[in-house]
């Protein structure tokens, strides 16, 4: 037996957590199960030709707004070469509307709805002890007719569904699945899963071609769900993914994490264990997929404190966390980790109070900003702010005033996102209330609201490509800093930039790195003539904080009249560089003037760029300021 688990991601650098929890879960099958990766970058007619040439004899994809468009496809297209073969789905995708879906796609055998793995583990204890003949569209073996009905037993006890197991409270007690093993040797399922109406979490079509939806999965104890990378080689070069919990305790309308309220936490004794497999394997980044992972304060600060105490000076851990429920005693535990150990991400999404309460989101504005706040001055965290532009009852002059407030923060990263109308989420309920115009394909995003037009929304997707480039990739920040020292409106800013962009048909090419300090030279020249010997200077340093340029910019001054000065600081080849510069750079990057800038000094300074040692959030060169003939400390 065959069964393939193909996960489509977004980039490379993406693992699919979903396919390799499934996997391991379902243990005793794994000479059986094998999982196919690959990315949306990849041409279709290739991931068609892979999967075709693995000869998979059960078939199931991870479905999400990223990969929906292809998952179709290739269910179409694999279904007319490999008719045999059942095609189930499942994934965020798929578990609502699943029956629309199924409508729509012939070619797909079933779905399994909401979480996964032991859903899936059944389903391949089923397959196992059948011989899969052709069956319609559906590949589900003759003989198998009656629908169970759709409303199962409350407690998912009745007749037909899978008994819950209730194991002890630390997920080791008798029955339980050892984290680092498989989950038992699937004799019972194999005897007890005779026909797929048996199974709970399914929705397929029978021999009959009606659909058929079984009794309701309950969810896991997250002690239940496996360890899935023991094998890291698997891994090589990509993000690991990691939960701690599930479910979400909040009910904000556009997420559908507020749909499931059963939150669950895995024992901090697994949890600690987990850890110290990423740290003693030297894991570059491992990312919590929590969604609000602060949400209870023992467990986050049990975990913090745990990193703290096993720091291995190279693993960053990031956390999606509520910045307004940090406690005094996490902040201050936060204060004392070293630099680049974790990174928060910070969901704002508008600072409009109307806003705020029309996506029933619970947050405290004025104790986020104070957290924010505090965070940053022990300049030891990443902090990445999240925006959403789209929202009920929010305007384009709202949005811009939610805009100026999170971006005076000046969080590492500010993300500026728009939203997405999900099937399941409240707001896709509220569509018309809102007049919600959107996109009918994924990733569903809004166009158009009773608060905010097209024409306006593309202003604002001006503001993010240039916030994106000019500000999140920290490429050019003394440059940005410089420029926002002439202006008191940091939206109105990007979007002028996004303007001269647009206007001189910039947007929509790929341009290096050098070519996007030359359009930026060429904005300042416009916007502020009189200075334009120190924006040239301020993009030299920006360009030199990131690396050891190979080109040297054109307006740079010739390196041979400070040649013998380079060499007495430069002794290691190019992971050092020195430039000259007549205009305080400290006091730009320190923000010490409001409006004028500082005058060019009557002599130059130098500042040394050294590679070898960099700031842990921002991956800038360390940088000294030197004098011809001392250094200044």
């Amino acid at each position: 037996m065959n069964i393939l688990l193909v996960a489509i991601n977004a980039k490379y650098i993406h693992s699919n957590l979903a396919v390799h929890s499934l996997k391991s879960y379902a243990g005793e099958y794994q000479e059986q199960i094998h999982i196919a990766e690959y990315t949306i970058n990849h041409p279709l007619d290739y991931i068609l030709q892979e999967i075709y040439k693995q000869n998979p004899e059960v078939l199931c994809f991870s479905c999400y707004i990223w990969n929906y468009r292809y998952v179709r496809e290739l269910i179409a297209e694999l279904h007319k070469l490999l008719p045999e073969v059942p095609i189930w789905a499942g994934g965020p995708e798929v578990s609502y509307e699943s029956e629309l879906f199924l409508e729509e796609n012939p070619g797909a055998a079933g779905i399994m709805a909401g979480e996964g793995e032991e859903t899936f583990r059944e389903l391949c204890a089923y397959y196992m002890k059948r011989a899969i003949v052709p069956a319609g569209s559906s590949g589900i073996p003759q003989g198998e007719g009656s629908a169970l009905k759709k409303e199962p037993p409350g407690d998912g006890q009745g007749e037909g569904s899978a008994s819950k197991k209730e194991p002890p409270g630390d997920g080791q007690g008798e029955g339980s699945i050892s984290k680092w093993g498989s989950p038992g040797d699937g004799q019972e399922e194999e005897k007890r899963f005779r026909t797929l109406e048996e199974i709970p979490g399914l929705i397929f079509r029978n021999e009959d071609n009606a659909l058929v939806r079984t009794a309701v999965r309950e969810p896991l104890p997250m002690d239940e769900l496996p360890f899935c990378y023991e094998h890291l080689e698997e891994f090589q070069n990509r993000i690991i993914y990691y939960e701690t919990s599930r479910g979400c305790p909040f009910s904000c309308s556009y997420c559908l994490s507020s749909i499931d309220k059963t939150l669950r936490f895995r024992s901090l004794s697994l949890v600690e264990k987990e850890l110290q497999f990423f740290l003693e394997h030297g894991v570059r980044q491992v990312k919590f997929v929590d969604r609000t992972f602060n949400c209870n304060h023992k467990h986050s600060l049990a975990v913090w404190q745990y990193l703290k105490a096993h720091d291995n000076g190279i693993t960053n851990f990031h956390f999606e966390i509520s910045a307004d429920l940090l406690t005094e005693e996490e902040l201050e535990l936060i204060h004392s980790l070293r630099p680049g150990l974790i990174q928060l991400e910070i969901g704002v999404q508008s600072t409009h109070q109307p806003t705020i309460e029309a996506i029933c989101r619970n947050m405290n504005l004025n104790r986020l900003e104070q957290a924010v706040e505090r965070v940053q001055q022990a300049g030891n965290v990443h902090q990445h702010l999240d925006l959403i532009a789209g929202l009920p009852k929010e305007d384009f002059a709202s949005f811009a005033e939610s805009f100026r407030q999170v971006y005076s923060w000046k969080p590492e990263q500010l993300q500026l996102g728009f939203l997405k109308v999900l099937k399941g989420s409240r707001m896709y309920e509220h569509q018309k209330e809102y007049g919600l115009i959107y996109r009918d394909q994924p990733p569903y995003e809004v166009m158009a609201t009773n608060w905010l037009s097209y024409e306006e929304l593309l202003e604002i997707k001006l503001v993010e490509e240039m916030l994106e480039v000019y500000y999140n990739s920290g490429q050019f920040e003394l440059t940005v800093k410089a420029l926002e020292l002439i202006t008191e409106d940091p939206f109105a800013l990007y979007l002028e930039l996004g303007r001269f962009y647009e206007n001189r048909g910039f947007l929509a090419m790929s341009h290096s790195r050098m070519r996007r300090c030359e359009i930026l030279l060429e904005f300042a020249a416009e916007k502020d003539g009189k200075h334009l010997e120190l924006y040239q200077e301020t993009l030299t340093f920006d360009l030199y904080a990131r690396e050891n340029m190979k080109t040297r910019p054109a307006w740079a001054p010739d390196q041979a009249e400070y040649k013998e000065f380079s060499r007495k600081y430069c002794k290691k080849g190019k992971l050092s560089h020195l430039e000259p510069f007549w205009y305080d750079m400290e006091g730009i990057r320190e923000r010490k003037t409001l409006v004028s800038y500082p005058k060019k000094q009557e002599e130059r300074q130098f500042y040394l760029f050294s590679y070898e040692k960099r700031n842990p959030l921002t991956g800038q060169a360390f940088v000294r300021r030197l004098e011809e003939g001392r250094e200044l400390r």
